[in-house]
């Protein structure tokens, strides 16, 4: 049946696609992050035959080749009158403008699908922090996992993986594509390196030759990933500027200059009667180290908040702007005094080992957000139970979930409000309090909700 005859047949039959050239390949649009290979090939397979399937990431797509047009057309058919739907996103399908998919159209989107015991890792809605360890502990059932690299590009948080088998690689890619490393985040993206072997110079918690043990944990101003990422030096020791790129996927967030260099925050509409210096720390610490804080006495709902740099003020004036707090919507924005003046009246915190910037910036960098419903606890005792979690947090508003989870041997919790105002009282009145005899540390949450474990 020629393509001519096939259009003039279906739309005939159906009048749902009009006077297109038919093709065996199909074009998937919104295809997001979190949809594997896996999910478009359930998708499809009811209908024939699949023999090519391209992951187009960077724009959202896919291709995907049947074994003949009247597979596509079955399936494009029964799609026109049913929404295919994956993973609760709506996907939309039509005929591709390719007849045939070659293998310059897989490469030329990066994705070579020639198996390589070298796997490129990209991950996707990274919350939590991933260490050479942790992609080990995923990765080794698989296969044995000769060297780790991680590093930092402008796609985000990736790593070279090198099996000693080329089969091992093929297997964990089948088995890990569009999987989650923790509940609800960190979702990798795999794909075949074309690098034929990696150079690891030092074991760290960034890089790791699992054949030589006996490697130097780091060389002092030197990267140890020389040759594959852009992020130079240990994060600690990194400009701030180069800190939160690395941390936003080479990128500053929507927003954000970095281009600010007033300290100087001026907080206006506080409640009074509930807001203190310790209370504004709490809140402030989220987006950079805090200096001193001087709440004004001729204007009782004014406060002023000098933070250790330009970005961490620029930060704070963008994610708190307009936030609920003790009924109030807070007023933020840049200070016209460069500093504020140490006083009787000033609260010093330039020495608090509370700041949470001065270790792990980029990691800190990474969670900053504007106030959610969702609080992340850490630092918790270890014996520590949900019911003294809810306890202890009751008083600030209607917990509607909690979730109680170990990472690394530690114990974490998220806590579920029902409005974000609620979430941030509980933020700025109990982070570094005492609990069961720990200090916990309280943040915002970038999880939409809490998913129930089995």
């Amino acid at each position: 049946m020629s393509i001519v005859l096939c259009c003039l047949l279906v739309e005939g039959a159906a009048g749902w696609y009009k006077m297109a050239e038919l093709s065996k390949v199909i074009h998937v649009r919104n295809v997001g992050h979190e949809i594997s290979e896996n999910d478009l090939l359930q998708l499809f397979q009811p209908f024939g035959i699949i023999t090519k399937l391209v992951m187009l990431r960077a724009k959202n797509q896919a291709l995907l080749q049947m074994q003949d047009v009247a597979s596509a057309m079955n399936a494009l058919q029964f799609y026109s009158n049913v929404q295919p739907t994956i993973r609760g996103r709506n996907v939309y399908v039509q005929f591709s403008s390719h007849q045939e998919l070659t293998t310059m159209d897989q490469n030329s989107q990066g994705r070579g699908d020639e198996p390589n015991r070298i796997l490129l890792v990209t991950i996707h809605h990274m919350l939590y922090p991933i260490t050479v360890e942790v992609l080990h502990q995923v990765f080794s059932p698989h296969g044995f996992v000769e060297k780790i690299v991680t590093f930092q590009k402008s796609a985000g948080f990736q790593a070279l993986i090198q099996y000693q088998l080329r089969q091992s690689a093929v297997a964990a890619r089948t088995s890990l594509q569009g999987r989650n490393i923790y509940d609800g985040c960190c979702q990798l993206d795999i794909q075949f390196s074309n690098l034929d072997e990696l150079q690891v110079n030092y074991n760290n918690d960034r890089s790791r030759d699992f054949t030589n043990p006996h490697l130097p944990s780091e060389q002092k101003g030197r990267s140890s990933q020389a040759g594959y990422g852009d992020v130079g030096v240990a994060y600690p020791q990194m400009a701030n500027a180069a800190a939160i790129a690395a941390a936003f996927g080479g990128g500053l967030p929507p927003g954000i200059s970095g281009t600010n260099d007033r300290c100087t925050v001026l907080v206006s509409n506080l409640n009074p009667d509930r807001i203190d210096e310790d209370k504004l720390f709490n809140l402030f610490s989220l987006y950079g180290n805090i200096v001193r804080i001087k709440l004004l006495h001729n204007k009782p709902d004014h406060a002023l908040v000098q933070m250790g740099d330009g970005f961490q003020a620029e930060l704070a004036v963008h994610f708190l702007k307009g936030a609920m707090l003790f009924g109030k919507r807070l007023e933020v924005n840049f200070s016209k005094h460069p500093n504020i003046t140490q006083g009787a009246d000033t609260h010093e915190y330039s020495n608090s080992n509370l700041n949470r910037f001065n270790r792990n910036a980029a990691k800190n960098y990474k969670y900053c957000c504007s106030p959610t419903k969702m609080i992340h606890l850490s630092t918790l005792p270890q014996d520590i139970t949900e019911e003294e979690i809810v306890s202890h947090l009751e008083d600030h508003g209607a917990i509607v979930n909690t979730k109680l989870f170990e990472m690394n041997g530690k114990k974490q919790a998220l806590v579920l409000f029902e409005t974000e105002e609620q979430a941030t009282e509980a933020l700025v009145c109990k982070h570094a309090s005492s609990l069961a005899g720990s200090i916990i540390r309280i943040s915002f949450s970038q999880l939409q909700s809490i998913r129930e474990t089995s």
